[in-house]
C-alpha cells in the first residue's frame, strides 16, 4: 500500500523531535492536528520569502504570481474533494469558521419557528453551538438522531428522526471521538427527497477517506487544512453554487464588494470572493494546496487502507490488555478508551513521559457523555505516518495501568 518509513522522511518533526528531546516521537493526536511534510513548509516559505504581496489586489508582477498560486490552490482543493466548479470552494479560517458561515449566512435566513435541525450527540462543538444559537434566533428546534448501540449513525435512525418539519441535517461524516463513518450517500438521497439541506463536518473525514461532494450530493462541506497536513488557520467551505447564491456573507469589508456608495448601496463581488472579505491567509491557502497535492501523490485510498490495517492491529493489541476499556472498537477513526482507574488527563500526562502524544478530555464533544456515560476519554488518533512500532509502544504503556500511575507519582 504505502512505504511508511519513506513517508516519515517527508516529515521533519520526527528527526527534529529526536534532536530536541533525545527520544522518538509517538504522535497519536492526529485528530487534533497533523504533522506537516517538508513540501508544505517549502510552499509557505516560498510565499514568505520569494513572492510576498497581497492577493486579488495588485497590478504588478508579484501580485500576479500570488494570484496564480492562490487560485491554483483553489483548483487543487476543488479536485481533491471532487467539486464541479472551483468557485464552490471558499477559503475560511477552518472548519469552525465554515460551519458558522453556513449557520449564520444560510440557515439564519431560511429557518422559521417550528422548523427542525437534526444533529447527533457525537457532534463537535463547532457543529452544535452555532445551530443552538440559530435555533434560538429563529424559533427552530434542535432534535437528535439516535446513535445505535455502538455509537454510530444508521440510515434507519435518520429515517426515524426526519419529520415534515426537518429543514437541515448537520452531521460529521466521521466524528472526532466515536470515529464511525456515516452513510452520507444514503442520507443525502433521503434528505433531498424532502428538500432537506445536508451540512457535513468533514474535519475528520476529508484527510482520511475519499471525498466526492458530487457523487455523495453534499450540500455544504466544512474542513480544516491543519488536519490534512496543511497549515493552521486555513479551512474550506464547499457549497453547491445554488445554495451559495442564497447565502449571505457574515463578514463585510475589502475584497468582498464590487462597489458601495455613501447611501449604503452595495454590490457584492461574485462567488467565492463575496465570502472572503479582507486579506486572506495567503500562505495558508498556498500551504493547503501543497498539502492536497501531497496527499494525492500518496493516494487517499492508500492512506485509508493503511489506517484501517493499523487501527485493526491496535485494537487487537488493546483488547488483550485488561486495564484498557475501549468505547469504539469497530470504528474506523480515532480510538476512544480509558485506562481503568486512571483519570484521562493523568493518563495523557503519563503517556507523555514515554514520548507518546495522545489527547484526553471530552474533545469538544461535550454532550457525548449522555451516550457514553463517561465525562472524558483518552483518544488515540492515527495517520498514515504512524507505524506498528508506535502502536506497540502505546500498548506497552497501557499495560502498566495503576502501576504506571504509582510510578509516576512516586
Amino acid at each position: 500500500m504505502i512505504d511508511v518509513e519513506k513517508i516519515r522522511q517527508d516529515f521533519p518533526m520526527f528527526k527534529n523531535h529526536v534532536k530536541m528531546h533525545d527520544h522518538d516521537l509517538v504522535y497519536l493526536d492526529n485528530n487534533a492536528t497533523t504533522l506537516k511534510p517538508q513540501c508544505v513548509a517549502d510552499a509557505v516559505y516560498g510565499y514568505l520569502t520569494e513572492y510576498t504581496s497581497n492577493a486579488e489586489r495588485g497590478d504588478y508582477d508579484l501580485s500576479h504570481i500570488v494570484d496564480t498560486k492562490f487560485e491554483g490552490a483553489r483548483e487543487d482543493v476543488r479536485r481533491f474533494i471532487g467539486a464541479k466548479d472551483k468557485r464552490e470552494v471558499i477559503f475560511t479560517a477552518g472548519s469552525t469558521d465554515s460551519l458558522n458561515m453556513v449557520a449564520y449566512g444560510y440557515a439564519l435566513h431560511h429557518l422559521k419557528e417550528g422548523d427542525e435541525i437534526l444533529l447527533s450527540l457525537a457532534e463537535h462543538a463547532s457543529n452544535t453551538l452555532p445551530w443552538f444559537d440559530v435555533a434560538k434566533m429563529t424559533g427552530a428546534k434542535i432534535k437528535y438522531i439516535d446513535l445505535d448501540e455502538k455509537g454510530a449513525i444508521t440510515i434507519e435512525n435518520v429515517k426515524k428522526a426526519i419529520t415534515d418539519k426537518t429543514k437541515i441535517i448537520a452531521l460529521a461524516i466521521v466524528t472526532n471521538v466515536m470515529g464511525y463513518v456515516i452513510p452520507i450517500h444514503e442520507i443525502t438521497a433521503l434528505a433531498h427527497k424532502q428538500n432537506i439541506v445536508v451540512v457535513c463536518d468533514g474535519a475528520q473525514s476529508v484527510p482520511h477517506i475519499k471525498t466526492d461532494v458530487v457523487a455523495d450530493d453534499i450540500d455544504f462541506l466544512a474542513f480544516s487544512g491543519h488536519k490534512m497536513c496543511g497549515p493552521t488557520g486555513i479551512g474550506v467551505l464547499y457549497g453547491k453554487m445554488a445554495l451559495l447564491e442564497e447565502m449571505k456573507p457574515v463578514r463585510y469589508g475589502g475584497g468582498s464588494n464590487a462597489r458601495y456608495e455613501a447611501d449604503g448601496e452595495l454590490s457584492l463581488k461574485s462567488i467565492p470572493y463575496r465570502f472572503e472579505s479582507g486579506t486572506p491567509n495567503i500562505e495558508g491557502v498556498i500551504g493547503l494546496g501543497a498539502a492536497a497535492c501531497y496527499l494525492e501523490s500518496i493516494g487517499i485510498e492508500n492512506i485509508h487502507a493503511y489506517e484501517i490495517e493499523l487501527r485493526k492491529y491496535a485494537i487487537e493489541k488493546l483488547k488483550q490488555v485488561d486495564k484498557v476499556e475501549l468505547y469504539n472498537p469497530e470504528a474506523t477513526g480515532a480510538i476512544a478508551m480509558n485506562i481503568k482507574g486512571v483519570f484521562s488527563q493523568d493518563a495523557s500526562s503519563l503517556f507523555n513521559t514515554y514520548g507518546i502524544a495522545v489527547r484526553a478530555g471530552n474533545h469538544c464533544a461535550k454532550i457525548l457523555k449522555d451516550f457514553l456515560h463517561v465525562n472524558a476519554t483518552v483518544r488515540a488518533s492515527l495517520y498514515f505516518y504512524n507505524t506498528k512500532e508506535d502502536i506497540d509502544t502505546f500498548v506497552e504503556v497501557c499495560k502498566k495501568g495503576d502501576d504506571f500511575l504509582d510510578a509516576f507519582f512516586g
